[in-house]
């Protein structure tokens, strides 16, 4: 029997993955968490943790997941979510995420996810694999994680001082980091910068 904590902070949600996720005879609901925080102090016991990326407040998807795939004898954590920018997918995976899936997939999609996550197979939605591919194939213009972190920061109106503080990077750091942003999406504003990352996929829109 494989053991699940779903974490997200839509009871619905919750209810429907479950109502889902029960009718397989090898998988058990045992824990709920309506927030991040909430799933570190419950994945202890679990064999794979279903992780939402955005909760209302708090603690992030993928900070959670980062803690939790750092215990010992940890979980595997599927993340499935709604987000499918670049900067969602690779937090995530940087964090130890083991799957990626969205919440649109088919119920048997997702049965057959969370048996691979526990399986320690690497699970991911055909879009994610996707976005993966192209950033293998142009690695130059592929924008970091932290860049793109930057660029997300910047899309929020953020200034280059507000963002050292944020990142807790010096101002000469943040100006770099824009530097390489204009160059590899080839704009020369931050204006231009949001509107070619959101063109892409690497920001929300």
């Amino acid at each position: 029997m494989i053991r699940l904590l779903l974490a997200d902070d839509h009871p619905v949600v919750r209810a429907g993955l479950r109502a889902v996720l029960e009718t397989e005879p090898d998988l058990e609901v045992v824990a709920e968490a309506s927030s991040a925080a909430e799933a570190v102090r419950l994945a202890a016991g679990v064999d794979v943790v279903l992780m939402d990326l955005q909760f209302g407040s708090g603690m992030h998807g993928s900070e959670a997941t980062a803690k939790i795939t750092a215990a010992t004898d940890a979980p595997k954590v599927l993340v499935l979510t709604t987000y499918d920018t670049d900067g969602d997918i690779l937090a995530a995976i940087e964090a130890g995420a083991t799957g990626y899936l969205l919440k649109d997939a088919p119920p048997e999609d997702l049965a057959a996810a969370v048996r691979n996550a526990a399986a320690g197979q690497t699970v991911l939605a055909p879009a994610v694999a996707h976005r993966l591919m192209n950033r293998m194939r142009t690695p130059a213009a592929a924008l970091s994680p932290r860049e793109i972190e930057v660029l997300g920061l910047v899309a929020d109106g953020l200034s280059n001082l507000e963002i050292s503080k944020r990142l807790f990077l010096s101002q000469a750091t943040v100006k770099s980091h824009l530097v390489h942003i204009y160059t590899k999406l080839g704009v020369d504003s931050r204006t231009a910068a949001v509107a070619a990352g959101k063109e892409q996929g690497l920001i929300r829109r």
